[in-house]
């Protein structure tokens, strides 16, 4: 049987209003990117000017976006970004899966009291342990490494908690069915769980990659080379490269920054969708 499409029983009227109130939500919330893009375009008198144009009277988009790219490596600080953000992810998944499954699908003794910890590391910020980790890093060497921005961050309460939330949805059937085949557990959350974990792992991902991708706290902490700089870490050497005081060419900058990351959540945001709303196998 199809789907009901969500607006049966609403009249014309209230659809008009539904998507009035949508519309003028989705314009509050996108603004403030547009008029960053809008101040990229525009010279230095234009920004500073008494009126509000959203489009430039003259153009300075080569000037501002050149001074962009070419002040600091900005295509290496993308990249530091891509890949500090994409090992955590890959670890967070990779460690939070089998304490998922233990958590969802295993018996044992201090299970509730192991699951009940799991979420009161939910309320621990990454500022309350800084200074211990920081001490840890600097004796370790880790100080001005891409290790010492991704490490913190390879175990992940919030994932612990959201993939538990899925297997446990998982017909227990299924679980019984791999251990008669011979399976050990370990080969349960690679060959079963994780297969049908695709939908949570999207959603989670995109979670961690907004969260580490905008991260200033933790970078601005462990590294002071630029050329181990982070997306907003990168935005931050620039200003300081600019003097601040060069609007158009920090606003450049900013969108160069954040539209790889604007551009992954619209190719993702099917499959995070997906992975919000499943909460288990598909009959």
């Amino acid at each position: 049987m199809s789907a009901l499409p969500i607006h049966r029983g609403l009249s014309p009227t209230a659809r008009i209003a539904r998507l009035v109130v949508l519309g003028l939500g989705a314009a509050f919330v996108l603004f403030p990117y547009v008029w960053m893009v809008a101040t990229s375009l525009k010279p230095q008198a234009e920004v500073f000017s008494s009126g509000l144009r959203l489009l430039p009277e003259h153009s300075a988009i080569l000037t501002n976006y050149g001074k962009a790219l070419g002040r600091i490596p900005m295509g290496r600080v993308l990249l530091n970004g891509a890949v500090v953000c994409a090992a955590i992810v890959v670890f967070q998944v990779a460690f939070a899966l089998p304490a998922a499954h233990a958590l969802a699908k295993l018996r044992f003794r201090g299970r509730e009291v192991l699951f009940g910890l799991v979420i009161l590391g939910l309320l621990v910020p990454i500022h309350a342990v800084s200074i211990p980790l920081f001490a840890a890093f600097r004796w370790a060497g880790l100080v001005n490494t891409l290790a010492g921005l991704v490490v913190p961050f390879t175990l992940s309460v919030f994932a612990v908690f959201l993939f538990r939330q899925f297997v446990k949805a998982i017909p227990d059937d299924l679980i019984h069915a791999a251990r008669m085949d011979g399976l050990s557990e370990a080969a349960i959350v690679r060959r079963v769980i994780l297969p049908n974990a695709w939908p949570a792992a999207t959603a989670f991902a995109i979670f961690s990659v907004v969260a580490h991708w905008n991260d200033l706290y933790w970078p601005s902490i462990v590294v002071s080379r630029i050329e181990l700089a982070t997306p907003p870490l990168g935005v931050l050497f620039f200003r300081a490269a600019e003097a601040g005081d060069d609007y158009g060419a920090l606003m450049a900058a900013t969108v160069v920054v954040t539209a790889p990351l604007v551009g992954f959540f619209l190719l993702a945001q099917k499959a995070f969708i997906e992975g919000i709303t499943m909460t288990g196998l598909k009959g």
